[in-house]
């Protein structure tokens, strides 16, 4: 059953429309989804709104299998993790599912890819295998058609440098980095380009002190001499991202959606502006599972968009690891 026309969604009905039979797809057909909804006593034909679907612990992913019947992995995408941890494991059936979520995602934000030169700094994802990450700026940077666009390591002299051509050629440039890693270029070199994008993925990943948003960004800012700082909202278990263009304010593209559980009541939503932990509508996640309850906390707004205040423990979620602020 194909559900591509996802990317489509206009209406809040026709989101509706495509959750629910999602929602009868996946309980039907993954199993421990169906055996979670079935734990709960709910019967899946009386849901007639996304607001009444079960929504998986995102810890599921660690422990299960969260895939299709019958079907095999295009890929499998994993959280890092610390030493004697347990990783989140994603099998993706079709990647181009997660492929058309990405491209289209990022030009409802930034344009079309072509036009934009694409340099990513997130050294400590290169260096392991199985990034959802990697592997989404690896494919953009294939796509953008600058001769400039690549991956820095730690080579941050060659980044300077590029930085510095692509400013005085008026190149639309975006540069995505692990917070650890802009810090630390920052450390090394400044540079003066109003006009570039700077996106942190979040992550301090054990290198630096966590600071808050406010604080971290206040220094991005200065060092790029730009006057925002973009970021992404993405994990392992979800296909579709969300971005910031500024201030820490999310907004997602029209097959995602974020509500505010009650973090005392999961099965109870809060009102606009009320802090709670974040589950997440992700419909890219056709054969795995679209209703995801995760571990962070956050608010949303009256128009949709959302602010991510912190997280309930360590769990492995990048985008999203700053201290409460």
């Amino acid at each position: 059953m194909s559900f591509i026309n996802i990317f489509h969604i206009q209406t809040d009905d026709d989101f509706n429309n495509h959750c629910i039979d999602i929602f009868n797809l996946q309980v039907a057909t993954i199993q421990p989804y169906h055996d979670f909804v079935h734990h709960l006593g709910i019967k899946p034909d009386v849901i007639t709104h996304y607001l009444q679907i079960p929504f998986l612990p995102v810890e599921f992913f660690k422990s299960h299998y969260i895939i299709e019947d019958n079907t095999y992995a295009d890929v499998t995408f994993t959280s890092s993790g610390t030493t004697g941890t347990m990783t989140s494991k994603h099998p993706v059936h079709d990647i181009k599912i997660y492929k058309n979520s990405y491209i289209k995602a990022f030009e409802q934000f930034y344009g079309k890819v072509e036009d934009v030169c694409i340099l990513a700094l997130l050294p400590n994802y290169l260096e392991r295998d199985g990034s959802s990450l990697i592997y989404m700026v690896n494919d953009l940077i294939q796509k953008s058609q600058h001769h400039q666009s690549g991956f820095f390591l730690y080579n941050h002299e060659e980044l300077h440098q590029t930085l510095n051509i692509l400013k005085n050629k008026k190149q639309k440039t975006v540069l995505i980095g692990v917070t650890y890693a802009l810090l630390d270029f920052l450390e090394h070199f400044k540079i003066d380009f109003p006009e570039l994008i700077v996106m942190e993925t979040g992550g301090m990943k054990g290198k630096r002190k966590e600071m808050i948003r406010e604080e971290l960004h206040h220094v991005l800012c200065k060092g790029f001499n730009v006057k925002s700082i973009h970021s992404e909202y993405g994990m392992t278990e979800l296909l579709s991202q969300a971005y910031s263009l500024c201030d820490g304010i999310f907004n997602t593209p029209n097959w995602m959606k974020i509500l505010i559980r009650d973090t005392n009541d999961p099965f109870t939503y809060l009102e606009n502006s009320k802090s709670g932990g974040i589950n997440v509508i992700d419909l890219a996640n056709i054969h795995s599972c679209s209703f995801i309850a995760t571990q962070d906390l956050g608010k949303i707004y009256p128009n949709g968009s959302f602010e991510v205040l912190g997280r309930f423990d360590n769990s492995d979620i990048r985008g999203c690891n700053l201290m409460v602020g």
